[in-house]
């Protein structure tokens, strides 16, 4: 007996495309046009999977969601949403939806979101949708990427200050992201502040907010940022980089609680949860008195360590996959896929600036691939050089060091025989001899 799910949207169009994607002999799909006409087919019917539509007029998709789990907790739910923010996500997954699908709806990943769901023992393991292994903002497939979300999900429900690890570009926001919006504060402020931006001058009045009067040009109270996040996350990125006066002001405020505005009197209370980043070796800096032990250790209740892209290589096809969807829509480009070459040339380039170069160099190939197929040709040649000397910028272009590569490599091909080489170039030996002899080839 097929299993039947129940589509929800008031967008006719829509309903048509998805009922038929998803019909198959095992599955049928039945539609609702609105949520309170789904609602009262589902009083009057059986189902095993709802997907409805987040807006529609009158009830919505998460109205509908919470009378659905009311009556029947066990059934799947998931919802589309063309405002597809964190904060949704998450209020949606708390109230019970399996998950949240972006719109405009990517079909196979709709398609293997819902075979998850009804087919969990079929699942195919090397399957590269990025749905499957996404955790919130995060993507990621490897042993370390899901030790990570695991931990982040024994984390998040306590108010643990924490602090991430990671080389830049591997995505140390997205983690404290994932912990505050996964965590009892997610319906509160997440506040960011880069220690690195702000100058060292400014940074007291930033955190802490000032009176009026309280120096020259303060016409007025200023609230600071940790009390901006009150009820919810502080993220203190690049926490070692903080001047080092401030981290005495900054220590007293975790062990109080409490902070005082500059030029104030009164002590205010804060309650913030502190998740701070770094991508310094900061027990050396400790060791070596850069960084205060005890602020160390008041930060550091919880370690997340971020690996770099090129120790956690399961995950490239996935982000690659990720950031291609994303910038065919930013871009409004129709291109269905990578090239296999690509992904065996990207899983051996070694990634220094992490995911965020991959976002870099996916955002470029989407730009400027003319195909509806991203090919070796679409990856900066730093990338698509990889295991050969062919390739150069133009601002790199040098006819000796040109000729130089060219001929090393016949040689190399040929064993260095200079008999063979010259055949390999189509010259005769006298005139490579020449050519070493003025490169430098020329052995003693």
């Amino acid at each position: 007996m097929p299993y039947k799910i129940l589509l929800v949207d008031d967008e006719i169009n829509s309903l048509k495309v998805l009922s038929a994607a998803l019909s198959s002999e095992d599955k049928s799909v039945e539609t609702a046009s609105s949520g309170e006409e789904a609602f009262e087919m589902f009083m009057n019917g059986s189902y095993d999977l709802i997907i409805s539509d987040y807006k529609m007029p009158g009830m919505n998709g998460e109205e509908l969601l919470e009378k659905v789990k009311t009556m029947a907790p066990e059934i799947p739910f998931v919802l589309l949403t063309a405002f597809g923010t964190i904060e949704l996500a998450v209020n949606a997954m708390r109230k019970g939806a399996y998950t949240y699908i972006t719109k405009p709806v990517k079909l196979n990943v709709m398609e293997t979101i819902v075979n998850d769901i009804l087919f969990p023992r079929e699942r195919d393991e090397d399957d590269e949708t990025p749905g499957r292994h996404q955790f919130l903002n995060i993507i990621g497939k490897s042993k370390p990427m899901q030790e990570i979300f695991s931990l982040i999900r024994r984390v998040s429900k306590t108010d643990a200050n924490i602090l991430v690890l990671g080389e830049s570009g591997t995505g140390k926001e997205l983690v404290a992201r994932a912990v505050h919006y996964s965590s009892l504060r997610a319906d509160k402020p997440f506040i960011p502040i880069d220690c690195t931006t702000i100058p060292a001058e400014l940074m007291e009045s930033e955190l802490f907010g000032y009176e009026k009067g309280a120096f020259s040009g303060a016409g007025e109270r200023k609230i600071g940022l940790i009390e901006m996040a009150d009820g919810g996350t502080v993220f203190l990125d690049e926490i070692g980089d903080l001047d080092y006066a401030l981290e005495k002001k900054l220590l007293r405020f975790l062990q109080e609680r409490e902070i005082r505005r500059v030029g104030g009197k009164e002590n205010i209370p804060v309650d913030v949860r502190v998740v701070s980043a770094t991508n310094r070796d900061i027990e050396k800096d400790v060791d070596s008195g850069e960084f205060r032990t005890d602020l160390y250790y008041r930060l550091n209740v919880i370690t997340i360590q971020v690996p770099p892209l090129r120790e956690r290589k399961d995950d490239i096809p996935l982000l690659a996959n990720y950031y291609l969807d994303h910038f065919c829509r930013k871009n409004k480009k129709k291109i269905h896929a990578i090239e296999q070459e690509v992904f065996d040339i990207i899983n051996q380039y070694d990634w220094q600036g992490n995911v965020r170069e991959l976002e870099n160099v996916m955002e470029r190939a989407v730009i400027l691939c003319p195909h509806d197929l991203i090919n070796v040709e679409c990856l900066p040649c730093k990338i698509r050089a990889i295991g050969t000397e062919e390739c150069l910028e133009l601002n790199e272009l040098n006819l000796p060091e040109m000729e130089k590569k060219i001929i090393r490599k016949a040689l190399d091909k040929a064993s260095w025989n200079q008999s063979g080489a010259a055949v390999i170039l189509g010259i005769s030996r006298k005139q490579l001899r020449t050519k070493m002899k003025n490169l430098g080839l020329l052995k003693p």
